[in-house]
């Protein structure tokens, strides 16, 4: 993931000497389209600092919807707050994708390079991948935790998950363990799409030969 806002961060993160937090979670359906759900925050130790990161546009709505919406996807929430128990300021946002291969649209996502293409008979394959970040100037890349989350819409194969639970997977990294980058990937058989039990055409053929019945009695008659 080569997220701007990363970039746009940095300088935030070393002059105030926080740190990013970043979580993303996100449902795949059977045609390739989903949801997402982003939620990133970092320590803000005075007001002043939560003012200039502001500025950066990486806590203001109209600069996150502006990243995350294209002609493929829609923002559908953005929620900005400050958590004075912590002294940590964060974003929310949800949005929807006709595509998991469309976010690549956004500019948020422009160099992730999303794919799902298929795979051996009847599978599916996944994957993202998670640009490297310069952690220098005396910055703990350690202190990053960026976390993924994959609901996949099938029974999984192979994976690179650092956990699976059913049909979700899960990836845990601090920044430094990105290092020159990560893809995260997945192969899945994707579920049979619900088919309509025979029962209902038995049903349907039963009623219509009754109908037929009646009309041809009442014209006999």
């Amino acid at each position: 993931m080569k997220l701007k806002l990363f970039y746009i961060l940095l300088p935030v993160v070393l002059l105030f000497n926080g740190c990013l937090n970043y979580y993303q979670e996100t449902t795949l359906k059977t045609d390739g389209s989903g949801e997402m759900f982003i939620h990133y925050w970092m320590r803000s130790i005075t007001p002043q600092d939560s003012v200039i990161s502001s500025q950066f546009g990486i806590f203001s709505p109209d600069s996150i919807k502006a990243q995350f919406h294209s002609a493929y996807s829609d923002v559908s929430d953005i929620e900005v707050y400050n958590d004075g128990t912590d002294s940590t300021i964060h974003a929310k946002v949800e949005l929807t994708f006709n595509n998991i291969d469309s976010l690549s649209q956004t500019k948020a996502f422009k160099d992730a390079r999303f794919s799902l293409k298929d795979g051996a008979a009847g599978q599916k394959v996944f994957s993202q991948f998670i640009t490297p970040a310069a952690t220098g100037f005396g910055v703990d890349g350690s202190s990053f935790i960026i976390t993924y989350i994959y609901y996949v819409p099938g029974d999984i194969i192979t994976h690179n998950a650092h956990e699976k639970s059913n049909n979700k997977l899960t990836w845990n990294y601090t920044l430094a363990d990105i290092g020159a980058g990560k893809t995260i990937t997945a192969t899945y058989r994707p579920f049979k799409l619900k088919e309509t039990p025979i029962w209902i055409y038995g049903l349907a053929i039963f009623v219509l030969c009754i109908v037929v019945f009646f009309l041809f009695k009442k014209n006999k008659s």
